[in-house]
């Protein structure tokens, strides 16, 4: 490992690991609300929240994949070193995948479960420029009192994806981050376009 790539991780590592933590859960318990998450500075080609949440839920059980765009040795020699995750080469055998938009394609081919063992799915962070841009879209489901609206940038393809990988229990419960915002989709959250009148 080259010294010279390490940045720095949390200030604290208890409680900023504590705070992270809980506003991971608070996402994913409200999904399509976006959070604060400034914690750290950017990573290479990582933006601060994908690091933190990086930072804060991988460790030495959890095999993570990374996308070519994020796949660099400044991002690499740094998981290793604050958080001794196995990174592996191919997306199937990842508790955790780290892409950007224009990569989402591989989702399909994330651990979604099974009905048996639903908890043993990849989680996808997907890293985009903003939380506006993209095709509007309504989401319904828990922690959602009636629905909401959102335009993510991510093409039309990524949602027949999620949709396809999705049958509850089974599903990739994901966190889209912008910077240092994120938010979350779970796999409980039903996803439908907006039909324009």
């Amino acid at each position: 490992m080259n010294s010279h790539y390490l940045k720095p991780a949390f200030d604290n590592p208890v409680s900023g690991s504590q705070q992270s933590f809980r506003l991971a859960l608070k996402a994913m318990a409200e999904p399509g609300l976006p959070y604060e998450l400034r914690l750290v500075e950017t990573l290479d080609t990582l933006a601060p929240a994908s690091y933190a949440l990086a930072l804060t839920l991988l460790d030495s059980d959890t095999a993570v994949w990374l996308s070519p765009a994020l796949d660099t040795p400044a991002i690499r020699a740094n998981l290793a070193f604050h958080c001794a995750c196995p990174v592996v080469e191919q997306p199937q055998d990842a508790d955790f995948a780290l892409m950007l938009a224009a990569e989402t394609g591989v989702i399909a081919s994330l651990n979604a479960g099974t009905d048996r063992d639903p908890e043993l799915s990849c989680t996808a962070l997907i890293q985009l420029d903003s939380f506006e841009g993209g095709l509007p879209t309504l989401w319904q489901g828990p922690g959602i009192e009636t629905q909401r609206q959102l335009c993510l940038p991510v093409d039309k393809a990524f949602w027949q994806i999620r949709q396809a990988v999705t049958a509850f229990p089974c599903g990739i419960d994901m966190f889209f981050i912008a910077g240092e915002q994120i938010m979350a989709l779970s796999r409980s959250t039903q996803v439908n376009f907006q039909v324009e009148n």
